[in-house]
């Protein structure tokens, strides 16, 4: 029996020594570097197996046996992990178990647009790019809910995505975060006769996005537009000519261009664009939900990036005169 018992505990030393041996000695890759892309579902059995087939780990049976003892089976994270040369197997199953994984991004911008957004997708290699696929119209219901376009409706932010996920699945989590945001704003929002629902606070907040990144001045051109509104006077802001041009824009305005009358030149026509043209931060909308109280009705660009407020034509001219045709003065 004391023979017996002696070679159980020669066993179990043996089985824990070759157990040590396979976890933590360092692994020896073909790279220096290896990234795993771990998928959804997969079991420690599945990448276990996975990881010895690739010749990332030397066997797979230990790998398992410590995975369990660890607890790790219920905290596998999908994604895409970096193993480098010298990690040991236990040290590349705590990387799984904490959700290590790489992360890759995607960031909208304030004031892009979505030509713009659609681009900067197409050209990120570790997106599935599944709107190359879809129907305008189809991409249209999955994205954009009741809006008939797509223009706005994304909350400026990084989002980091698993390599593979797809594109309408990054903007996705973008829509839900604009429209937690702007729910959340337009409950605390000052009241405006002028301003209806939501969405047309959208269209306002993206004007004034493109027409200053200066957050302190966002409030005053919000006012300014509001002014507009309120007196039936055309808003007449550049950056709706140029969304309304598209791609006949040649990278300056011109004067003959505010004159092609279409639903988005605010020159020609009255009240809101139909639909935003870019997507606005939150500071943009907050500044249509709580804008300047002032009586202004113009403002021109003084060259350094912020603006001179007027509340008549006349002043309006005379700041005109002094900023854009002597700007030295």
């Amino acid at each position: 029996m004391k023979r017996f018992f002696s070679w159980v505990v020669f066993l179990v030393l043996f089985l824990f020594i070759g157990l040590s041996y396979s976890l933590f000695i360092p692994l020896q890759l073909t790279v220096e570097n290896s990234i795993y892309e771990l998928k959804s579902g997969y079991s420690l059995r599945t990448i276990a197996k996975d990881l010895a087939q690739k010749k990332i780990i030397r066997e797979p049976y230990s790998f398992i046996l410590m995975g369990k003892l660890l607890g790790i089976q219920s905290h596998i994270k999908a994604g895409s992990y970096e193993f480098r040369n010298g990690m040991s197997a236990y040290e590349l199953l705590t990387k799984i178990a904490h959700g290590d994984a790489i992360d890759y991004e995607v960031k909208i911008i304030d004031g892009m647009n979505f030509s713009q957004l659609k681009k900067e997708l197409a050209q990120n290699p570790n997106l599935s790019h599944q709107m190359d696929h879809l129907t305008t119209e189809v991409v249209l219901q999955q994205l954009a809910g009741n809006n008939s376009s797509l223009e706005g409706v994304f909350y400026p932010d990084t989002y980091f995505f698993n390599r593979g996920d797809s594109d309408i699945q990054v903007l996705k989590r973008a829509k839900n975060n604009m429209d937690s945001h702007l729910r959340q704003l337009w409950q605390n929002r000052e009241q405006d006769p002028l301003i209806h629902t939501p969405y047309e606070a959208l269209i306002l907040a993206s004007l004034v996005e493109k027409e200053s990144a200066v957050v302190s001045e966002q409030p005053l051109i919000a006012a300014v537009f509001l002014n507009r509104l309120k007196i039936g006077m055309r808003l007449q802001t550049d950056p709706t000519v140029i969304f309304g041009l598209g791609s006949r824009y040649s990278g300056k305005l011109h004067h003959q261009d505010l004159k092609i009358d279409n639903v988005y030149n605010t020159y020609t026509r009255h009240g809101l664009p139909p639909t935003p043209i870019a997507y606005p931060s939150k500071t943009a909308l907050q500044a249509v939900l709580h804008p300047a109280h002032t009586d202004d009705l113009y403002f021109v660009a003084k060259g350094d990036g912020a603006h001179y407020f007027s509340k008549t034509l006349a002043q309006h001219n005379q700041a005109v005169l002094k900023y854009q045709h002597h700007p030295s003065q």
